[in-house]
């Protein structure tokens, strides 16, 4: 980006949060996005003060904030007392009714390579005004605003991201449209088939607003449990017009340290494709005898977490097919990872991550070394593939890429948050280097970050900085790259 024009942006961003009152961001749900907000859930659904289902995000505010009112923190260690405050006080902050207005912007030199579940924006520059309102059985945002890229050329469209209207359908269920982000999975650093990488497509969709256990037998048996279905449309420059996108989620927890999440993306419609949603959505078979009509994707992750040395942890695993058997002809996608909550005596726990995500296709589930390229995110018959402006809708990295990441995050008593992230990426492959949106040609890429959020009074400010040794192609060499994100907040 230009430097006039980039001067031009800040001048602008400014004024709209100079311009904005802020009294709260209200908002059905605990939304994807804040790493620090998720380390506390985490450690509280560790500790079983709330349900353990944690990795079908957004997160509805009315399980978590049940069962934090009805919890017994005696003898709990201070982390997890600390948690349950800082989560409850966030809960009825965001639950109270009424209406608010807010203002955000983010502006930096060059977006994040890789987009983890608290990376900030997707482009070079957004900035939105959004007023909220929320009662108790209604709840809504509208948020207007502009993003800039440059990628593929310098571009500024009009955004809608964020926005919503939320009906309760009783005290069981949330009804909802709008453009809305979603994280599916236990991955801090990439989830597989769904993520917030791209930009949220307008949407309408269905979920449980409490994860209680079911009451009938046998599906008692597994305990709290949530489920989200949504039907999404993918508009902009596509060469596939009018293509739909559905997504079905169903995350439980049998026993207390076990999580267990299903899913299944599809893409169907569109120009040139016959349109038979009921008909093709219940057709899994898909051989060279029989190929189906949809894009299809099927999914299960698994988190298990256990104190090690009286440190919380969990370890986790998530697998995506692209063919209709789970185990042999599979095409599956490949993301494991391990995570640490170690109390350093101040401030919240702090947070190992070692996560390695794959997404060059094995054969058959576990077959490494049998590989399929250009096989995770493209489809013959949809040539956009599982992507949505020009964006992967899962893994940051796309078709046949490999991310080996550490990350540490901490938080202090005053809620600023410090982040370090250090990356090894593997983008592409010779074998079908045209599949990559990301890169033109193989790259291997090792990059640094950090984060650090700094809460006052009436604004949050996020600084991110990064090192990358190399850059996808066309481009070659040493970058780096500083990120702002302002967000400001008067209270009552």
């Amino acid at each position: 980006m230009h430097a006039w024009p980039f001067m031009t942006r800040i001048g602008y961003g400014i004024a709209i949060l100079l311009m904005s009152t802020v009294t709260a961001w209200p908002s059905p749900w605990a939304e994807a996005g804040d790493n620090q907000l998720r380390a506390d859930i985490e450690i509280l659904a560790m500790a079983g003060v709330i349900d353990n289902v944690t990795t079908q995000w957004p997160l509805p505010w009315t399980s978590i904030a049940h069962d934090l009112r009805n919890a017994s923190l005696t003898g709990q260690p201070e982390a997890v007392q600390a948690a349950a405050s800082h989560v409850l006080a966030r809960a009825e902050k965001e639950n109270e009714p009424g209406t608010s207005s807010a203002a955000t912007i983010d502006l930096t030199n060059s977006a994040s390579l890789v987009h983890g579940f608290d990376s900030l924006g997707r482009g070079d520059g957004q900035e939105a005004l959004q007023l909220s309102y929320d009662s108790s059985t209604l709840a809504g945002r509208l948020s207007i605003g502009s993003f800039t890229q440059t990628f593929r050329g310098h571009d500024t469209k009009l955004m809608l991201d964020g926005s919503y209207a939320a009906a309760k359908l009783g005290d069981e269920a949330l009804l909802y449209a709008g453009w809305i982000d979603h994280w599916w999975g236990p991955g801090w650093i990439s989830a597989l088939s769904l993520s917030n990488n791209a930009r949220p497509m307008p949407q309408i969709g269905i979920e449980r607003l409490n994860t209680t256990a079911s009451g009938w037998p046998v599906l008692n048996l597994l305990g709290p449990w949530q489920a989200e279905f949504f039907v999404g449309l993918l508009d902009g420059p596509r060469l596939q017009k009018n293509t739909l996108y559905n997504a079905l989620r169903l995350t439980f927890n049998p026993t207390p340290n076990l999580e267990i999440g299903l899913a299944r993306t599809e893409e169907f419609c569109g120009a040139d494709h016959a349109c038979s949603p009921l008909r093709d959505y219940f057709d899994f078979n898909n051989d060279p005898a029989h190929l189906d009509k949809t894009n299809d994707e099927g999914l299960i992750d698994i988190k298990y977490s256990h104190a090690i040395f009286g440190a919380p942890a969990q370890i986790y695993m998530q697998l995506m097919n692209e063919d209709s058997s789970p185990l042999v002809h599979s095409g599956t996608s490949h993301l494991f990872g391990a995570s640490v909550f170690t109390d350093i005596g101040a401030g919240g726990p702090l947070r190992f991550t070692l996560e390695y995500a794959d997404s060059i296709s094995t054969r058959n589930i576990f077959s490494f070394g049998d590989d399929i390229f250009g096989f995770s995110y493209t489809n013959g018959s949809y040539p956009d593939g599982m992507r949505y402006r020009g964006r992967t809708i899962g893994f940051s990295l796309d078709d046949d890429s490999r991310l080996l990441s550490f990350q540490s995050a901490w938080h202090d008593d005053d809620g600023h948050f410090y982040e370090l992230s250090l990356h090894h990426a593997d983008i592409g492959t010779a074998q079908l280097p045209q599949n990559n949106i990301v890169s033109s040609q193989p790259v291997t890429v090792n990059m640094a970050e950090v984060h650090v959020t700094l809460p006052f009074r009436h604004l949050k400010i996020d600084l991110a900085g990064r090192l990358q040794d190399d850059q996808p192609r066309p481009a070659h060499g040493f970058t780096a790259s500083i990120e702002a994100g302002l967000r400001m907040d008067f209270g009552n």
